[in-house]
């Protein structure tokens, strides 16, 4: 434990991140952009639950098995979309993504029944995967090594962005227009991919390896190029573990939010906007937070201290018996459990070499969209009544707490992407 807590430590002095940061705006801005647009169509699904539910005429247990559609779609955007962006590079499969998730958000508002909406979002799932995994590799080779935990923090806040975003969207939508025309905004990434392709150049660490590649095959015409085998390794194995279960954690948390807050504490969709910009305002300060404690103290310390605060704060999150309670958990709660997914893709980008890294970051975040599925359909399944769904919820947040910090201690000796090929371009 105390090795792997020293070997989190980086050695960085008073250098200023964010200045840095200034040469590498496009990627960094387009890589938070393209978060910030998967989080409203995402969350916007959340908002929507009870209303779906009562047009459809269905339990929101059932539209649990929606919510897990849309997971197994981005478990296979996750791994597809990394080898697409190993293969292809990591901006074509930014772009081609970003245009996925973007039109299938849209379908989502056409769907006529559950079966269509569950295959609707089990697509939308896809592109959603598939634009994380492209654009968080490509950041973290852009960028220089030093900058990459603030660069990780700056990208995952475009999340909590987009969820205040689509909060506000349905507080003024819903009331008027029905769930439907929330969809339909969707189609906003399309902006996004334009951006992307005059404005955010490729990966050097990918260019680079193309071009040995290719040097390689210029000496030796006559050979086939060797190819790239992903290896499951220990690294890769703790990786892909703690995934699984920090995402079923973050789902048990936040997923069921807005149904808890108008069914157990019986808040209008107007009301609900106060607790959670609270919960994103705490979530944006606490992904920045992290970013600049990870450059100090390592990222096992700072995640490790942010899951302590979440099994502290889960109660009042839900369950608060007073407005004040309930408003002061959800920043508090925002901060803690979205501050840990600040540090996600430089964390698993130090998990795979350069050759795989797509793929693995992918595959490390698809099987986290399993745990994710598991708890969108294990929890409403469990949790019944306004008054068990809480309670389920703040059980398996516990539980799931602990598992992930433990699995976060056996972090391996070697890590292989801890020093990426290619700093040197990043950093000029």
């Amino acid at each position: 434990m105390t090795d792997a807590l020293a070997r989190s430590a980086p050695n960085t002095s008073s250098r200023n991140s964010l200045k840095a940061l200034l040469p590498f705006w496009q990627v960094t801005f387009a890589s938070f952009l393209g978060w910030f647009l998967d989080a409203f169509d995402q969350t916007s699904l959340m908002f929507t639950l009870p209303d779906i539910a009562h047009d459809f005429s269905c339990t929101i247990g059932t539209l649990g098995m929606v919510l897990t559609a849309q997971s197994l779609g981005r478990a296979i955007g996750n791994t597809s979309w990394g080898w697409l962006a190993d293969r292809y590079g990591r901006r074509l499969a930014f772009m081609l993504g970003v245009v996925w998730f973007g039109v299938f958000s849209a379908m989502t508002g056409l769907s006529h029944s559950l079966l269509m909406l569950g295959i609707v979002q089990f697509l939308f799932g896809i592109g959603f995967g598939g634009e994380w995994t492209a654009s968080a590799a490509l950041l973290m080779e852009s960028v220089p090594a030093w900058t990459r935990p603030m660069a990780s923090a700056l990208m995952m806040s475009g999340y909590e962005v987009g969820y205040f975003a689509a909060a506000g969207a349905q507080a003024l939508i819903l009331p008027h227009y029905g769930w439907r025309v929330l969809f339909f905004i969707g189609l906003a990434p399309a902006l996004l991919a334009i951006f992307i392709r005059l404005g955010v150049k490729e990966s050097p660490v990918w260019l680079r390896n193309r071009a040995d590649r290719a040097a390689g095959q210029a000496k030796t015409p006559t050979q086939p190029l060797p190819k790239v085998k992903f290896r499951l390794n220990g690294a890769a194995i703790q990786a892909i573990a703690f995934m699984a279960f920090l995402e079923f954690q973050k789902a048990a948390i936040y997923t069921f939010y807005p149904t808890i807050l108008r069914g157990s504490h019986h808040l209008t969709p107007q009301d609900i906007f106060i607790p959670i910009t609270l919960y994103c305002i705490g979530s944006f300060a606490g992904k920045i937070l992290c970013g600049w404690l990870a450059e100090r103290w390592g990222d096992l310390k700072v995640m490790l201290g942010a899951i302590a605060i979440v099994v502290l704060t889960i109660w009042p999150f839900l369950s608060a018996p007073s407005w004040s309670m309930l408003l002061t958990a959800a920043f508090v709660m925002g901060a803690a459990a979205s501050g840990i997914f600040a540090l996600v893709p430089h964390y698993l980008a130090k998990c795979f070499p350069s050759e795989t890294r797509s793929f693995g970051m992918g595959l490390g975040y698809a099987l986290g969209s399993i745990g994710q599925g598991i708890a969108g359909w294990l929890i409403p399944g469990i949790g019944r009544t306004p008054i068990t769904l809480p309670l389920t919820a703040e059980a398996f947040v516990v539980g799931s707490s602990a598992v992930t910090a433990g699995i976060a201690l056996l972090q391996p000796k070697h890590l292989p992407g801890e020093t990426m090929e290619g700093d040197e371009e990043a950093a000029s």
